[in-house]
């Protein structure tokens, strides 16, 4: 939410190198394969460095796709040009002005914390949960208990905003509230849902910073 959804972001990523975004897509969960999770678990646990795990993807792409690629300091290529999503932020800035208290709960590669730290004013939340450092990941119910155990809340007190129906599913079942993000304005509008007068609105909102790599 904070920034593109993974499709725009894919896109991008691969035009410069004349890559099919549904190659590398299969690359990956050709690779995730291998270490039986889902596709990005073995990075944002992590299980493996992101260089070695890129070398396991652009041996895939060669041998499997007939593709050559440079998959090298991904990190910075993923980032590269990468928007920000100004009107979510501004909302949650808003919310944070209005007593509510935001948080980051992210799948997060460790070395991709640099790069979404230096894209937004990480003064906005009042705590940070990644994967990576915590031992836990979206949807196992180990990090939303943490993240809320973090902000002094009860379970039914939080809200998750994720563009993956996964994560949210794993939320409820924490006890969370969930927003399955579609798309700024509809998120919009939800929120105001539950956050204006009357509505029954959570204290808490928790949101992932990445989109939910994946």
């Amino acid at each position: 939410m904070l920034t593109p959804p993974i499709e725009v972001t894919m896109a991008a990523f691969c035009r410069p190198m004349g890559l099919e975004p549904e190659l590398l897509r299969r690359a990956m969960y050709e690779v995730a394969a291998r270490y039986g999770t889902d596709v990005m678990a073995p990075l944002d646990t992590p299980l493996v460095s992101e260089s070695e795990w890129s070398r396991q993807v652009e041996e895939v792409l060669r041998t499997e796709h007939g593709a050559v690629v440079d998959l090298s300091d991904f990190a910075a290529k993923w980032f590269t040009d990468r928007q920000v999503n100004e009107p979510w932020l501004a909302r949650l800035a808003e919310l944070r002005d209005a007593g509510y208290r935001i948080g980051v709960l992210s799948n997060m590669v460790p070395g991709w914390d640099e790069h979404w730290r230096r894209m937004v004013p990480v003064e906005l939340f009042d705590e940070i949960v990644l994967s990576f450092q915590v031992g836990h990941r979206k949807p196992e119910p180990g990090i939303f208990r943490l993240a809320a155990e973090r902000l002094g809340l009860r379970p039914e007190e939080c809200l998750l905003v994720d563009d993956l129906g996964a994560n949210c599913t794993g939320a409820r079942a924490a006890g969370w509230h969930a927003v399955h993000f579609t798309g700024t304005a509809e998120a919009l509008a939800r929120l105001a849902g539950l956050t204006d007068a009357g509505g029954e609105a959570p204290a808490d909102l928790s949101v992932s910073a990445q989109e939910g790599k994946r």
